[in-house]
């Protein structure tokens, strides 16, 4: 995820400090991973140095001054550019599930233990992801949505690679 982006697009509602940029995200976007306040204010002077974004307006406080951030014109198209540009499917070619059975076939240890480990592994992360989404408002079950659909695809490459484990063995010892 683009977190520059995100924070560009969450600011076209108008301008914003800092914390309420990091509060919008995690709401939205950050229920599993949250943003940290550095790197808010790492991005934001990284988006502010290439003109993306505006100090509208700095607050004295307790603390440090708080700076008050706007999109601009350029941030706008850069977010408009972002949105309407494709992201590029993952075909996972060099997955790390296939280097371990690979290495497990290679070097004599269980494959087909590690495949039942790690079929067992995605299970229990499906039954929580299931849990989540039916107790999640409609942007939770969405992304858990997703999370299962590539769950549920790794879980069918699973079962076809311990279906032909035996093929496989032959084929990477010679």
């Amino acid at each position: 995820m683009s977190i520059g982006h995100t924070l560009l697009g969450l600011l076209e509602s108008g301008p914003r400090h800092g914390y309420d940029l990091k509060r919008a995200f995690d709401e939205r976007f950050g229920h599993d991973r949250p943003l940290h306040y550095g790197q808010v204010y790492s991005t934001m002077s990284r988006l502010l140095k290439h003109g993306l974004v505006e100090v509208d307006g700095i607050e004295a406080g307790g603390g440090p001054d708080r700076k008050r951030y706007a999109i601009t014109e350029a941030g706008i198209t850069d977010v408009e550019q972002w949105l309407t540009t494709p992201e590029k499917p993952e075909p996972y070619l060099q997955s790390t599930l296939y280097t371990k059975v690979v290495l497990a076939l290679l070097t004599g240890r269980g494959a087909a233990e590690l495949l039942d480990v790690q079929r067992a592994e995605h299970l229990r992360l499906m039954r929580e992801l299931t849990r989540r989404k039916k107790d999640g408002d409609l942007a939770d079950q969405l992304i858990c949505d997703h999370a299962l659909f590539h769950l549920e695809a790794d879980l069918r490459w699973l079962e076809l690679t311990a279906a032909r484990l035996d093929r496989l063995a032959e084929e990477v010892r010679r």
